[in-house]
């Protein structure tokens, strides 16, 4: 997903199922380089998105704060670390099986996950990526892409679908062999996923990339519906303020990952998203679980049809996510899909396991109480691809601020 590049689409798998490696019992939070910079990066550039990780800039509620202090405290680098100039037998692995770093980028790789350490981050990486992707492999390059993995110091793993390395158990076998608790993303684009009694990994992709666009947004939020699992980019150019709210919204309330991926050293996108990834109500909402990892509950008849990277999608006009939150409240993001404004008419019984009928109605966005409603809560005039989220509780409890 992506525009002040937020969020890599990926829905947790339940507690029960996943790797039992004690991390992902909450959605992970960062930032990754893939969504807006791609292949073009280097240590240089994220030892300094590092840095603005833990800067302290801006505020919330008057108070110093930075990105790792809400929570997004892992820097991941994606594609462009490997040497795939060829010299070798393989695309980036020499002849024995070992991963080959490109030097002229990333000259000291130990050293930068020291300096993400020493910030109080933890640094992720990449394996079987699509930029020179193996295609013929050995089964070395699964021991040593491992040995590589503990040796720089990551604390994660995000697991591509482009090379011949699909082998999920191998991975995950001989990661938790070496004794280093390493979260494990598996990348497959939704092709690979779990059953009753298996998941070898930390979360899952349900889609592919998401792209710059409202309709690429709700696209890649339409292959969640009927996931059932539990715990466990936004980019700037192509979403308004209100669409990036929405995607940010929607990840949120479904319990995926929230990872960034813009530059957060710019000092105009900083200011333009910081409203939006600094919400610690909406925060909050993403990182409990309940029993239910959120999912839509109702949407209406009428479809409208949003470009998506070159295709169209058909989604509903509008559509009602919900994700119970304990202790009787539950969350609410009313989405307006259409190309219009409308008034969002959100009746409390279609609710799932809602525990009113009066309830006192909280706005998110607006971080206040809008007072006692019965039966139902009108959203009114909410403009194109904007939404509402809200959170329910019985009109006699006392509203929770964040």
């Amino acid at each position: 997903m992506s525009r002040s590049q937020f969020l890599v689409l990926a829905v947790f798998a339940a507690p029960g199922m996943a790797i039992d490696n004690g991390l992902g019992r909450t959605p992970p939070m960062g930032w990754r380089s893939w969504n807006l910079f791609g292949n073009n990066t280097n240590q240089t550039f994220l030892q300094a998105i590092m840095d603005g990780m833990v800067s302290k800039k801006r505020s919330v509620d008057g108070i110093p704060t930075s990105l790792c202090d809400l929570g997004y405290c892992n820097v991941g680098l994606d594609e462009g670390w490997e040497d795939c100039t060829g010299a070798h037998q393989f695309h980036y692995h020499d002849d024995s099986g070992k991963p080959l770093v490109w030097l002229a980028r990333f000259p000291n790789i130990t050293s930068m996950t020291e300096h993400a350490h020493r910030l109080g981050l933890t640094a992720g990486w990449y394996l079987n990526g699509c930029t020179c992707p193996e295609k013929e492999i050995i089964d070395s390059m699964y021991d040593k892409d491992v040995a590589a993995l503990v040796a720089f110091g990551f604390d994660a793993i995000k697991l591509d679908n482009c090379g011949a390395q699909h082998d999920l158990d191998k991975w995950a076998g001989l990661i938790n062999k070496t004794g280093r608790k390493v979260m494990i993303e598996n990348c497959h684009w939704g092709k690979t996923v779990p059953t009753e009694t298996w998941c070898p990994w930390n979360f899952f992709r349900t889609s592919g990339d998401v792209r710059a666009s409202y309709g690429s947004v709700v696209a890649n939020l339409q292959t969640t519906v009927g996931c059932k699992n539990g715990p466990g980019g936004d980019r700037d150019p192509g979403l308004s303020y209100q669409e990036a709210r929405s995607h940010f919204s929607a990840w949120s309330i479904i319990s995926s990952p929230l990872t960034l991926s813009m530059d957060i050293n710019d000092e105009d996108v900083m200011n333009a998203v910081w409203g939006i990834v600094s919400n610690k109500e909406v925060i909050a909402v993403n990182q409990a679980y309940a029993g239910h990892s959120g999912s839509p509950f109702k949407q209406s008849a009428s479809q409208v049809t949003l470009k998506d990277d070159g295709h169209y999608v058909t989604v509903p006009t509008w559509q009602f996510f919900y994700k119970p939150l304990g202790g009787g409240r539950t969350a609410v993001l009313l989405m307006n899909h259409d190309q219009t404004f409308h008034d969002l008419v959100l009746n409390f019984k279609d609710v799932p396991g809602l525990a009113c009928q009066k309830c006192t109605v909280r706005c998110l966005y607006a971080h206040r109480d809008l007072g006692e409603h019965e039966h139902s809560f009108t959203a009114q005039a909410v403009q194109s691809h904007d939404s509402r989220m809200l959170i329910l509780m019985p009109a006699q409890a006392q509203a929770v601020v964040v």
